[in-house]
C-alpha cells in the first residue's frame, strides 16, 4: 500500500519549490490548487506556478528535466500537447519513482510577462504541438479514474476511462469493475507502447492496493440507466 502521508507530500513538494526556485535567479516557485487552498485530500496531486524572466524562459524549460531529477528520479514527463510550443508558458507532468501515482507534479513554466494571464496561449493552434504519447495520457487516466473511484465519483471515472480508451483508439470497455477496467486499460496503453508497461504495472497495482471492494455491481451509464456486466469482464 502506498504511503499516502500528507506530510510527506508536502515536504516533497516544498523540495520542489526551494529548487525550482534556486535553479533560476529572479523566478519564482509556488503551489497551486488544493494544496495552496488547504483544500486536498490524500490523492490531490502538486500544481505547481514556476514564474522565471522571460528572457529565461526557453533556458529554464529545456532544463526542467534536470531541475525535477535533481529531487528524486522521473518515472515519465509528459508536456501538455495545447502549450507545447507557447513561447511563455508550457505545463509539464511529472511522476516520479517511490511515491505515489496519485501525487502527480503539474508543473507550469510561464514567463513573467504573461504571469498574470492565466489561459495564455491555451487556445493558439500555434502554440499546440502533436509530440507526445496517446498511451502514456491514456495511463494518467487510469491513475485519475482510481482517483475519482476513492473519491466516490464514480461517473467521473467512467468518463475518464472513456477517455482513455478513445485516447489509444481502442474499444470502450468501461464496465464499472473498477479493478478489471484500470487494469484493462493500462495493459492495452503499454501493448500500444511497450516501454510504458513498468509505468502500467505501476497503474495497475495502484489499482489493486487501494480499489478493492469498490467495484459496482450495476453500474450506471452516464444517461442514467443500469449498464449490465458481462459474467467474466
Amino acid at each position: 500500500m502506498d504511503d499516502l502521508d500528507p506530510a510527506r507530500r508536502a515536504a516533497f513538494a516544498q523540495d520542489l519549490l526551494h529548487v525550482l526556485a534556486a535553479h533560476c535567479p529572479g523566478s519564482r516557485a509556488e503551489l497551486k490548487g488544493s494544496l495552496a487552498r488547504g483544500t486536498a485530500d490524500a490523492y490531490s496531486d502538486i500544481d505547481i506556478a514556476w514564474t522565471v524572466p522571460d528572457d529565461r524562459f526557453e533556458v529554464c524549460v529545456a532544463g526542467a528535466r534536470g531541475v525535477l531529477e535533481a529531487v528524486r528520479p522521473l518515472d515519465s514527463l509528459r508536456t501538455d500537447p495545447e502549450l507545447q510550443h507557447s513561447r511563455k508558458r508550457r505545463l509539464l507532468f511529472a511522476a516520479f519513482q517511490g511515491l505515489p501515482l496519485f501525487w502527480r507534479v503539474d508543473l507550469e513554466i510561464r514567463a513573467s510577462s504573461v504571469a498574470h494571464l492565466a489561459d495564455h496561449d491555451q487556445d493558439d493552434p500555434a502554440a499546440s504541438g502533436d509530440d507526445w504519447s496517446r498511451p502514456a495520457s491514456a495511463l494518467a487516466n487510469a491513475v485519475a479514474a482510481s482517483k475519482a473511484v476513492l473519491r466516490g465519483q464514480p461517473q467521473a471515472a467512467q468518463r475518464l476511462l472513456e477517455r482513455g480508451f478513445r485516447r489509444i483508439d481502442a474499444p470502450d470497455g468501461v464496465t464499472g469493475q473498477w479493478l478489471a477496467d484500470i487494469g484493462h486499460l493500462a495493459h492495452t496503453a503499454a501493448d500500444r507502447e511497450p516501454g510504458l508497461r513498468p509505468l502500467a504495472d505501476r497503474v495497475v497495482r495502484l489499482a489493486e492496493n487501494h480499489l478493492a471492494g469498490t467495484d459496482e455491481e450495476e453500474p450506471r451509464r452516464r444517461d442514467g440507466r443500469r449498464r449490465r456486466t458481462r459474467p467474466g469482464r
